[in-house]
């Protein structure tokens, strides 16, 4: 029965390493004013979200420069095609 411990840990091993955790990507970022100089949050998705996270601690909000959007779902430059009735 010492067998299946060792199994289950190359196991989760395994599946660690396939996916490596990355960081998350997101538009928006909360700039807090704290005394010592502040710190960012970039993890926003909506304007609206990094406004409510704001609300009451003071702070601004602003664009991620470090944001790369997903391209979008149209990726053809090709032109539709218009049929004539």
């Amino acid at each position: 029965m010492r067998l299946l411990p060792v199994i289950m840990g190359v196991f989760a091993a395994v599946v660690c390493i396939e996916n490596p955790a990355e960081a998350q990507n997101y538009p928006w970022c909360a700039y807090y004013n704290d005394q010592e100089g502040g710190f960012t949050n970039c993890g926003f998705v909506t304007f609206q979200q990094c406004l409510a996270a704001l609300s009451g601690v003071g702070g601004s909000c602003g664009a991620n420069p470090q944001y790369q959007g997903s391209p979008g779902l149209y990726l053809s430059t090709k032109h539709p095609r218009r049929h004539s009735y």
